[in-house]
Parts: C-alpha cells; structure tokens; sequence
C-alpha cells in the first residue's frame, strides 16, 4: 500500500476512535522542507488563511497541542520545528534569530505563500518580530507572547537572569563531544547571546502587531510594554493570572483573544 495511502487511512482511523495523533509526532500532517540548507520539519492542518506558528527555546512544534486545533478550522496552520529544534535537522554550528526568520521566509516562499499570520511564543515570538524587520511583505499580522529584545536583567526578570548565568557559567569550558549536547549548549547560547533588537528599530515593522505576556511572566513587564510602544501599530495584552506559558494556562481565552486581532479591521497606533 502507498505510504501516503496508508498514513491517510490511519488519520481517518484515529479520528474515528476519537485518536488524534499529537501535533509535532502526526506522520500524516508532517513534512520536511530543504531550507537554506537545513531539513526543516513541520505540520500542516486546516485550510484557509496561512498562520505560521513559531516555538520557543528548546521546544518544538509539540508546543502548540491546545493551539492548532482552535486555529485549524479557519487557517492553514504551519506548526514549524525551528532549525535546531524537534525534528529539524541542522548541523551547522551557529545559531541566530535572523537565520531563523530567514528560515520562516524561505518556507513559505518555498510553499508558494506570498505571506501569512504569525503567532510567535518566547523565542518564537522574538522569530516573529525579526521576521517582520527583515522581511515586512512576508507577514500579514503577528502575534508575540512572551518575546524579548535583549538578553540582561532588565529584560528578563531576576530570577531567569541568574540562572541563565549559572548555565552559562557550567558550561563555558565544556567540550561537547555528543552531537545532541552540542546542539542542547547552541540553543542555550541563542538566548545568552540574542537577541539584539533596539526599540527604534520596530518601526521597521509595518505589519500590525499582537504584543502579549502573563502579569507574572518571565520577561519583566516594563519591557514588554515597551515593545508595544515602540511598534507602530499594536496591541497590547497583559494576561492575568499568568506566567511565561500564557498560551497553555488561559489556551481558550488565547485562541480567542489572537483570532480576534488577526480578524480585527484596523489596530490603533499606541500611546507613546
């Protein structure tokens, strides 16, 4: 039986007995994708408007399990594994948000999408901004939870801060022999070293923006609601009763909140 016949039968199967397979292990909604020389693996469900969705540090396109679901009923959703990250496979040796926002373009270039909405979460939600700066036509509206512009203590909140030095710290005279703990010390550094993101530059992003973090989140809130400041044209939410993971502990109430501001009509520019 042809493999694409077969993983076609077992997603109907699944969804007979009430058995989805989980977002980021779906063999039926799962592809790769050569991308500037890196094996980018990613999800595709639903239909209509592109959506991109962006991870984190160390996460995957797992991360988004209470996301797609809501979102795939009106949207093409893209649930991407960033170079260096789930299944994609990257053996390069350095890594950046703008390799990563580059990446993002030449996917959807590569699947023949002028552009899309993007729904961006800590890391991804930093892609997100970079990918706008860096390529505006590419992104209809964005949606950052969780993002920062710089990595210090008055970005990130004390407690984060230190214990990004302590890793830094154990792992700085370490040779990494095994290729899965060299990746693991590329990622951590991503965010020791990144990103680099003035706040004059978000004039740079002409697309509307969905500026969005939990009131006890790790990325202090001065800072976020000087991302929001700074765009020129925003909204801003800050979640109650949260922490970094806004998209899980309020997933509904999110789902909502972000259908809502990539369907709005217009985006008021923010208070300076």
């Amino acid at each position: 039986m042809p493999r694409f016949l077969f993983l076609t039968l077992l997603l109907f199967t699944r969804l007979a007995l009430g058995q989805v397979a989980p977002v980021g292990n779906n063999p039926a909604a799962g592809k790769y994708a050569m991308v500037r020389g890196v094996k980018l693996y990613y999800e595709a469900y639903g239909t209509g408007a592109p959506l991109l969705l962006l991870h984190g540090n160390g996460g995957s396109s797992k991360d988004f399990q209470k996301t797609v679901p809501y979102f795939a009923k009106h949207y093409r959703v893209l649930a991407l594994d960033s170079r260096a990250h789930g299944k994609s496979v990257d053996r390069t040796d350095s890594l950046s948000f703008e390799m990563m926002a580059d990446d993002c373009a030449a996917l959807l270039t590569q699947l023949r999408l002028d552009s899309a909405y993007v729904l961006g979460w800590s890391d991804g939600g930093i892609t997100a901004l970079v990918l706008a700066q860096r390529h505006p036509g590419k992104v209809k509206r964005l949606a950052a939870t969780g993002a920062n512009l710089w990595p210090d203590s008055t970005a990130l909140t004390p407690d984060l801060w230190q214990q990004m030095k302590r890793g830094y710290q154990e792992g700085r005279t370490q040779t990494f022999t095994d290729p899965t703990r060299r990746n693991d010390w590329k990622v951590f550094l991503l965010d020791w070293r990144h990103p680099h993101i003035s706040p004059a530059s978000l004039a740079k992003v002409k697309a509307p923006a969905f500026i969005i973090a939990g009131d006890r989140d790790v990325i202090r809130a001065e800072h976020t609601v000087a991302i929001y400041q700074n765009l020129p044209r925003a909204w801003l939410w800050i979640v109650p009763n949260s922490g970094h993971a806004t998209l899980h502990e309020h997933a509904d109430e999110f789902n909502r909140q972000v259908d809502e501001f990539f369907r709005a009509k217009s985006v008021p520019v923010p208070a300076r």
